[in-house]
């Protein structure tokens, strides 16, 4: 009868130690001229990135241009500038805004929502305030998609009986 051969048995990996992250404590926040608060706003398919730049030049410029030539009717620059209007925010006050997607409409209120959003970053006690107006309720109301054998969402073709 042959020997069996004697197979060396495979070592044991050696566990590794677990390494604890260390996260370091929350730093005070900086000066605030040297920063800017951003807040982001949505209307149907428009996107609007705010940024508030306290201690700067009193401007207002949507996709590099003044908001009043941007949004050129009297309506769309009252809903855009309507969350800044109803803060009486002491001090100059920056705001830079880029928006794409949407309309025009749609892209004056996700502005809105947009500042409202960063005036809460910068000075939380507006919240209240912009919350009763509903300036910080984000319309989630979105166009409904055109179904296959239908004219539009729901519009279907004309029936005809012969």
């Amino acid at each position: 009868m042959p020997k069996a051969k004697i197979i060396p048995r495979a070592k044991k990996p050696q566990a590794k130690p677990v390494v604890k992250r260390v996260i370091p404590p929350k730093k005070a926040a900086p000066k605030i001229a040297s920063r800017y608060f951003e807040g982001i706003g949505r209307r149907k398919t428009a996107l609007a990135r705010v940024r508030l730049l306290p201690g700067g030049e009193a401007q207002f410029l949507v996709n590099g241009m003044d908001f009043k030539k941007y949004f050129t009717t009297a309506y769309l620059q009252e809903i855009a500038n309507a969350s800044l209007a109803s803060i009486n925010y002491p001090g100059l006050l920056g705001v830079e805004v880029r928006v794409r997607g949407g309309g025009i409409c749609a892209q004056a209120e996700a502005v809105r929502l947009g500042i409202s959003r960063a005036m809460v970053k910068l000075t939380p006690d507006t919240y209240k305030k912009l919350r009763k107006l509903g300036y910080l309720t984000r319309d989630q109301r979105m166009r409904e998609r055109k179904k296959p054998g239908l004219k539009r969402a729901r519009k279907a073709p004309q029936w005809q009986k012969r």
